[in-house]
């Protein structure tokens, strides 16, 4: 029987959430575990825990808890990794307009009617506004350092800087093509990854889970005993997966651009302690 103690699944913020199982022993008595989850990202848990419980079935009963004192039998803890690749399904894009001019007045000027013309490219080009966003604006003094001189100011520097999300990427190097002739002279490389991850991201944490398993079994084995059943279950933070393509350019670049988006990848990583059976299987 699995019982939540909260709603499944969980959102796409930074939360903890748990699940518990609740099993029996070889005697009848009813033990809980406690499935912990830390992190954001959607999952459909169910089947990496049948799998858990299925394989807990089949597994040797424990020993006697009496016999084993109140200490119980030994435990093993193991860390699976596992990974899933799929195709990306979002392009995002890092793009900008700098202008120079000798006062601060003019070069943002000169910024403001540039940029709005990479704009209006990109909203005729069928990209929707709420795909836009501006990611930073600058202006910033040029200075000039003559020996024995304090530097002087010889104009200034403006620098706007729109993302721009992309969800049919075989549009990618067509809109790059138009914003650069729009006036666009930076460009700040361009990120694959899956908007949609739920599914690549169950199939990581499923191998991840396999792979603790595999390793528990193998560790037991080694040491003359056998795994019991589930005690919990903790998916942990799985660092950095694959770095997404990314792509810099020179936005004077001849022809139409290149783009590849290759494959994202997702890692999940998993803690799972499990009761171990057979003889010399009690704590001391």
């Amino acid at each position: 029987m699995i019982t939540s103690d909260r709603a499944v699944p969980w959102n796409a913020h930074r939360e903890r959430a748990s699940l518990s199982v609740s099993t029996y022993d070889q005697k009848g008595l009813p033990m809980r575990l406690n499935f912990q989850r830390f992190g954001g990202r959607h999952l459909a848990f169910s089947a990496a825990l049948a799998t858990l419980m299925a394989a807990s079935a089949t597994a040797q009963p424990m020993p006697d808890l009496q016999s084993c004192g109140t200490a119980g039998p030994s435990r093993l803890s193991v860390v699976g990794d596992g990974q899933s690749r799929a195709a990306p399904d979002l392009a995002t894009v890092q793009v900008g307009v700098t202008t120079q001019a000798d006062s601060a007045a003019e070069a943002m000027r000169l910024n403001a009617q540039q940029q709005t013309a990479v704009i209006e490219a990109l909203g005729a080009a069928g990209i929707a506004g709420e795909n836009l966003q501006t990611s930073g604006v600058t202006l910033s003094p040029q200075m000039a350092y003559n020996e024995g001189q304090p530097p002087t100011v010889t104009g200034y520097q403006a620098r706007n800087m729109v993302s721009v999300r992309m969800s049919d990427l075989t549009r990618v190097g067509e809109v790059l093509d138009t914003i650069v002739a729009a006036g666009a002279n930076e460009i700040n490389g361009i990120s694959f990854t899956l908007e949609n991850a739920a599914d690549a991201m169950d199939d990581a944490l499923r191998a991840a889970v396999a792979d603790a398993r595999r390793k528990a079994e193998v560790l037991a084995e080694s040491s003359g005993l056998s795994l019991g059943a589930v005690i919990t279950v903790r998916d942990l933070p799985s660092g950095v997966s694959d770095p997404s393509p990314m792509m810099r350019m020179q936005a004077d670049s001849a022809g139409s651009v290149p783009i590849q988006a290759g494959e994202a990848s997702l890692a999940a990583r998993v803690e799972i302690v499990y009761a171990l059976t057979g003889d010399g299987a009690c704590a001391q």
